[in-house]
């Protein structure tokens, strides 16, 4: 079977890159406005047009620089503090006093704390903490004296900007770990799928060679021993199983990555619904009675091969727990919102507590062949054994499987 693997890219902080893009532009063309409505104000204007020219020419230019994190380099950020430092100290040299002792804006106002948000967004609140404070002394130092607006507006963008650095350190570690989670789960979810195909192959053959090896004896009996090692070494590496290490991009600018098998590249939908008839078909024999809607029984692809396999599971414990001459029934019914497949034997039933001694020991018919697989589809089984009454397996699966058997 085809597999295709799916990569998710989870970046929190790209929308605080496009939002500082347009912060910058916005409160540049503010800065310039505030420039021309407030230009009696100036005395030495030529030195305030000369500088918008280059705030203008350097926002614009550098507008790729602060579309993610890769991009916006330590140069890029020591130069732009610069520029903001440079247009704030050059205020007292361009307007009157007047608009000095009203609490005017500086040359760059409030497109200062762009710089300083692209340090937090960058390296976090300690880079934040250390872009604020030169810009906290520039402005006391363009206003002569610690007024009380002038403080208020220091201590505003240092809280504000240390803030948003911590909230982008968090977010960075929970996607870390959201990215891990999703790792963990899908891995696991692999670990169970081999672990059900290997079940109804490999294990059971394991399992058939040690009982034969014990009947007969001799040479026989040495290889259903080595049979019987490589089955119990085998259900625990199955059980146990290996996860994956998380994937993380190296781009940091492109978040967290999370690298997901798809069995069916094409989702499993390329030829349509499948007919659960003739999946279960070839189960029909002379101890298995089959019955079935004279309809179709339509269902996607992935869940009508996983109900399928997990009939086979079900009626492989038939024949392996209720004697070579027990008979099994299949019944399947076609519900408005779901499909029920039963599998009924008449053999002696299942003691109490034997399913859950079994699941201990690692033997996983019943947790991952039949339970499993309903699971993943969105189902459910209920098994019902009295003892000495048979055993009756019930697999539900929904038309519209929720499970991601039927996402994919």
């Amino acid at each position: 079977m085809a597999k295709q693997v799916r990569v998710m890219r989870m970046s929190v902080e790209q929308p605080l890159w496009r939002a500082l893009t347009g912060y910058r532009v916005l409160t540049m063309l503010y800065a310039v406005g505030l420039f021309a409505t407030e230009y009696d104000q100036f005395d030495r204007p030529g030195i305030a047009i000369a500088y918008y020219v280059v705030l203008c020419v350097w926002t614009l230019a550098t507008l790729p620089r602060v579309q993610n994190a890769a991009a916006c380099t330590k140069r890029f950020l020591a130069v732009d503090l610069a520029i903001a430092l440079t247009g704030i100290v050059l205020t007292p040299l361009v307007v009157d006093q007047y608009h000095i002792d009203s609490g005017g804006p500086t040359l760059p106002s409030i497109w200062t704390a762009g710089s300083v948000l692209a340090f937090a967004i960058k390296g976090g609140w300690r880079w934040a903490a250390l872009a604020s404070t030169p810009v906290a002394a520039a402005n006391l130092l363009e206003r002569g004296q610690p007024a009380r607006d002038t403080v208020h507006n220091v201590i505003l963008v240092w809280v504000a900007s240390i803030a948003i650095g911590y909230v982008v350190e968090v977010a960075r570690a929970s996607e870390r770990t959201l990215a891990r989670a999703l790792e963990i789960e899908a891995a696991t979810r692999e670990r169970e799928r081999l672990a059900r195909d290997i079940h109804d192959s490999v294990l059971q053959v394991l399992a058939m060679v040690q009982r034969r090896g014990a009947v007969l004896g001799g040479e026989a009996a040495e290889l259903g021993r080595m049979a019987g090692e490589q089955e119990v070494a085998l259900r625990t590496l199955v059980s146990g199983g290996l996860t994956s290490v998380s994937r993380v991009s190296r781009d940091a600018a492109q978040g967290a990555v999370v690298h997901v098998v798809d069995d069916e590249p094409d989702g499993g939908w390329a030829d349509g619904p499948l007919d659960l008839r003739a999946l279960l078909a070839p189960y029909a024999s002379a101890k298995v009675s089959l019955v079935e809607p004279g309809a179709p029984v339509p269902l996607p692809p992935p869940a009508a091969r996983e109900l399928a396999a997990a009939v086979g599971a079900a009626l492989d414990n038939v024949h392996r727990h209720a004697g070579e001459h027990a008979r099994a029934w299949i019944l399947v019914e076609d519900e408005p919102d779901e499909v029920i497949v039963t599998v009924r034997d008449d053999g002696p039933g299942i003691a109490e507590g034997r399913l859950a001694q079994a699941e201990g020991e690692g033997r996983l018919g019943v947790a991952q062949s039949i339970r499993g697989r309903l699971r993943d589809l969105g189902g459910s089984a209920e098994l019902i054994s009295p003892p000495g009454q048979g055993t009756e397996v019930e697999l539900k699966v929904p038309k519209i499987s929720r499970g991601k058997a039927g996402q994919r």
